[in-house]
């Protein structure tokens, strides 16, 4: 029952010891997902309006690029997290995968034309892909299991923090150079450097355990099946989750569209990473002691206010308010899905169940960035915003209306 795994988390020696108990490794992982963020953030809180103004693209084309840019690095985890797996190493694809995203910053500020930008979000997400799934892995590898909520959080927590600062660079160097966006995104090249550096100094593989976890076994649908239902059940509502939520390009690009100057777009991204940041670590806390159907149904239910705020914005702080509610959404169900899956899969197949519910969660957003966008073009931006909310509260219902026992989704953490 839940109430008993939740007495047993509260009373672990492990668990009470908080972020305190936390290997060296999830900060080092952490602060890398920090400082890639905040590069990757800076150009991402300018890159809407860049095609949308100076290379002239539709919201359906942005629509595209980003679900299409997601794609690619949902589909890129499934192998990178088969290929962690089958080599039992993980830290040669993390250091992989963000060595790819730092070299592709310099083709935005050079881009001429919408393929530019393609082009280095494409090679960008590939990045993100590779390292992605091994990790998500590494993490659950290197932390006890009753701190793997924690852990999860701790690192989206540091992730949001630097997806707040990469906003603000970009709010106060747009004033500082004019509102030279090309400018701007040359600064994004440094701080995603200084991740690569730290991951290869400070990340640290772990020994393998067990004869089990040496093991080189190719991989095969038989592996596949090895994964559990409940494991199933979980990949599932993360591509619900994800159905209901698209491509924060469109936040961007709807408070513009009420009215914030272009300097200033970028604060929106700061709101919600703020909040984002504020909430991932005690919602990681509360993943490790509380029912996990609980905290997804508040997470749906904020998503579906940021839904109806958004589309009922008319002015820079009602797009704000709809920001923030995003990222308290956001705060609430990220660190926990992640738990979910950690928990639901062998440790063998780790990397590969990640990998799985990134493709599965990845190809449902491309999906919800092409609706979003041509609900745009053809409907307006309220449209858009109306669609998000109504999907999410048939989530609700899904959830509220499930009739399976609450171990489907948790009976590994008792």
């Amino acid at each position: 029952m839940e109430t008993t795994s939740s007495h047993n988390r509260q009373s672990s020696p492990i668990a009470s010891k908080g972020i305190r108990a936390l290997p060296a490794g999830i900060w080092a992982l952490g602060l890398g997902s920090l400082f890639m963020d905040m590069s990757s953030e800076l150009v991402h809180s300018l890159l809407p309006v860049f095609m949308a103004t100076v290379l002239g693209a539709s919201m359906l084309t942005i629509g595209v690029v980003e679900g299409i840019a997601e794609a690619t690095a949902a589909i890129t985890k499934v192998f990178s997290g088969a290929i962690s797996d089958y080599l039992g190493k993980r830290k040669f694809l993390v250091v992989l995968g963000y060595g790819l995203g730092a070299v592709t910053k310099p083709l935005f500020p050079l881009a001429t034309s919408i393929g530019w930008v393609f082009a280095g979000r494409f090679i960008d997400r590939v990045g993100k892909g590779i390292r992605g799934a091994p990790r998500d892995a590494l993490v659950a590898d290197i932390t006890p299991p009753d701190l793997r909520g924690t852990a999860y959080g701790l690192r989206q927590s540091l992730d949001s923090i630097g997806a707040f600062i990469g906003p603000l660079l970009a709010v106060a160097l747009m004033a500082w150079l004019a509102n030279d966006i090309k400018a701007v995104l040359w600064v994004a090249v440094v701080p995603a450097f200084v991740a690569v550096a730290l991951l290869i100094v400070a990340v640290r593989e772990p020994d393998p355990k067990t004869p089990e976890a040496k093991r080189r076994t190719p991989l095969t649908l038989a592996d596949v099946g090895r994964l559990p239902l409940r494991y199933w059940l979980i990949v599932l509502l993360g591509a619900v989750f994800t159905l209901a939520r698209f491509s924060e390009a469109f936040l961007i690009l709807r408070a513009q569209a009420v009215g914030l100057a272009l300097g200033y777009v970028p604060l929106v991204l700061i709101v919600m990473n703020v909040v984002y940041a504020g909430v991932a670590y005690p919602a990681g806390v509360a993943a490790d002691r509380f029912s996990p159907r609980v905290l997804l149904i508040a997470g749906l239910v904020v998503l579906i206010a940021a839904d109806i705020a958004l589309a009922v914005a008319a002015s820079p702080l009602q797009a704000f308010i709809g920001a923030g509610l995003w990222g308290l959404h956001m705060g609430l169900t990220q660190g926990l899905l992640s738990k979910l899956v950690a928990d639901a899969s062998p440790a063998t197949l780790r990397g590969s169940a990640f990998g799985i519910f990134n493709l599965i969660t990845g190809l449902a957003l491309l999906l919800a960035s092409i609706i979003a966008g041509a609900l745009w073009s053809a409907f307006g931006a309220s449209a858009t915003f109306l669609a998000g909310a109504a999907f999410a509260a048939l989530a609700v219902l899904g959830l509220i209306l499930y009739r399976g026992k609450p171990h489907n989704l948790q009976e590994e953490s008792a």
